[in-house]
């Protein structure tokens, strides 16, 4: 008679294994139910946290005579030895007992490899990534009930562990941040650090270059070093050599206008406003070295056909807009 590893997995453990998968997806958010069910019953806390442990440490786990031995009549035999194979070729053993703990953990690993898609890039960790394409931004709402608006063309790395922990690799967030003084909350880029004072901020790393406007409340920049505090109506710039800052007085209404559909300059660098741009609409744009420098400033609309809006582009800087194989671009 076969035995059906199966049924020895509690209903119990078959919804911890459910949730602990739903979980890797970064745009899971329905913490509340989660913490529903795990309250509801201590055999829900002890199934989710074993799981979650065997996931953890799933390849550093020891053998287990149980778990790789057949039960025979006689004498055990040792396997044949297993040689690694990209893409194996998959055939049944003869009926046996396997272990529970056994069962568990290849049931994670099989789970875990159906799950992988674009844009979740999983560590062994508890971090995991999100990358966004070009004119494709994502919301995503963090447990603590903060939430990251990243712009298109970004990356940005987050811990399930702790919300209140941020890395933006490369690109664009805009950060309404839900403040608590016992739990700052911290965003690192490029070497830095941002600690929020109840806030709404955008925070853009974009070609050696690092910039935080506040709409609400303030950020301290490098508590520990710099310890300069940005209250809302600034923005500042740094270069993460630390070679030059600049500290410029903006509107707050003008922080995270990409959200919005309209992108409002008062004296930004327009090399960082063509890769904005390009983020939030996928208009592949750029500007030459000689213009990059040029401060602009005006207002554009997002919604607009894009020889237009680059053409409106052009026309506010001073530039001269070129269409080539690889986009557009504006020089002088």
């Amino acid at each position: 008679m076969t035995h059906d590893p199966s049924a020895a997995m509690g209903a119990a453990e078959t919804a911890a294994l459910d949730w602990l998968m739903r979980q890797r997806d970064p745009a899971f958010n329905d913490w509340e139910a989660f913490t529903d069910w795990l309250s509801a019953n201590p055999a829900h806390q002890e199934a989710y946290h074993e799981l979650a442990a065997l996931d953890a440490d799933l390849q550093a786990l020891p053998a287990r005579s149980e778990d790789i031995w057949p039960e025979t009549h006689g004498a055990p035999v040792a396997p044949a030895p297993i040689t690694p194979d990209p893409q194996p070729n998959v055939t049944p053993l003869p009926p046996h007992r396997v272990s529970r703990r056994a069962w568990i953990g290849g049931a994670i690993a099989a789970s875990v490899a159906g799950i992988i898609g674009i844009g979740v890039m999983q560590s062994p960790s508890d971090s995991y990534r999100v990358q966004t394409a070009m004119g494709q931004p994502q919301v995503v709402k963090l447990a603590d009930g903060s939430e990251i608006a990243v712009n298109g063309g970004s990356s940005v790395k987050l811990s399930r562990s702790d919300p209140r922990r941020v890395e933006l690799e490369d690109g664009q967030v805009l950060l309404t941040v839900v403040h608590s003084d016992t739990a700052p909350f911290r965003v690192s880029v490029g070497g830095a650090e941002l600690v929020d004072v109840g806030t709404v901020f955008d925070v853009t790393r974009n070609d050696g270059r690092i910039s935080v406007a506040v709409s609400e409340g303030a950020v301290v920049y490098n508590p520990q070093a710099a310890n300069l505090r940005i209250d809302a109506g600034y923005r500042f710039t740094a270069r993460e050599d630390g070679s030059a800052t600049d500290m410029t007085a903006i509107s707050p209404a003008a922080v995270g206008g990409w959200r919005g559909g309209q992108l409002i300059y008062d004296g930004v660098r327009l090399g960082d406003v063509a890769a904005e741009v390009s983020r939030t609409t996928g208009i592949a744009l750029r500007a030459a070295p000689a213009a990059s420098g040029v401060l602009f400033r005006g207002a554009l609309r997002t919604d607009l056909p894009e020889e237009r809006l680059v053409s409106d582009l052009a026309a506010l800087s001073g530039t001269s807009a070129t269409k080539e194989s690889g986009g557009w671009t504006l020089s002088r």
